[in-house]
């Protein structure tokens, strides 16, 4: 049952509100990395999920994100 749980993770939606917004993910354990980066155009949606490997999402530029506590946007 815990390859369900690792596969299964909060997932989180960003979209782009303007070109080249960068989405980092963060690596869990005991030095906090980067492990992978997008880049976004205008309107373009990414769904990133929290996994055992990913435990922070970093993002850059003016986005919309969406998780199950709600909705925010990086310029408010």
């Amino acid at each position: 049952m815990s390859d369900f749980n690792e596969i299964s993770g909060e997932y989180v939606v960003i979209k782009a509100l303007e070109n080249g917004v960068t989405i980092i993910g963060l690596t869990r354990g005991r030095d906090t990395k980067f492990h992978h980066s997008e880049k976004l155009d205008k309107g373009e949606i990414m769904i990133a999920q929290f996994t055992e490997h990913t435990s922070a999402i970093k993002i850059r530029g003016r986005a919309e994100i969406l998780t199950k506590h709600g909705r925010l946007r990086t310029d408010d």
